[in-house]
C-alpha cells in the first residue's frame, strides 16, 4: 500500500474561524487525489467542516468554489484526478466562498 499523499488545502476566512484552524492545512489522502477523496480527508480531520463544503449528502454547496492550480473544478466530476502539482503538495487546493449579491 502505498503512503498517503499530503495534500495542502487553502480555507476561506469564515471556515478558518468556524473551525479555529489556520489559512493552510495539510490532509493525509490514500488512493486518488480527487475533489471528493480531498474533501472527505479534510471532513476526517477537522469534524467542524462537516456540511460547509458539501451537503451532507455529498454535494458541493452551490456557493462554494474550488480552485486547483488556478483553475475552477468546482463543476467537474468530483471524482477526477486533481493536477499532479497539487497531488505532489507543489501547489494547493484552494476552497472559496463565492460572492453574491446586486
Amino acid at each position: 500500500m502505498s503512503e498517503p499523499a499530503s495534500i495542502r488545502v487553502r480555507l476561506p476566512d469564515q471556515l478558518q474561524r468556524l473551525a479555529r484552524l489556520d489559512r493552510e492545512v495539510m490532509v493525509p489522502v490514500t488512493g486518488d487525489v480527487t475533489q471528493r477523496s480531498v474533501l472527505s480527508a479534510l471532513e476526517r480531520a477537522y469534524p467542524a467542516l462537516r456540511g460547509t463544503i458539501r451537503d451532507h449528502a455529498g454535494q458541493r454547496r452551490p456557493k462554494v468554489r474550488i480552485f486547483a492550480c488556478n483553475q475552477d473544478v468546482s463543476h467537474d466530476s468530483p471524482d477526477e484526478a486533481l493536477p499532479a502539482a497539487i497531488a505532489r503538495g507543489e501547489e494547493p487546493l484552494f476552497i472559496l466562498g463565492a460572492i453574491s449579491g446586486g
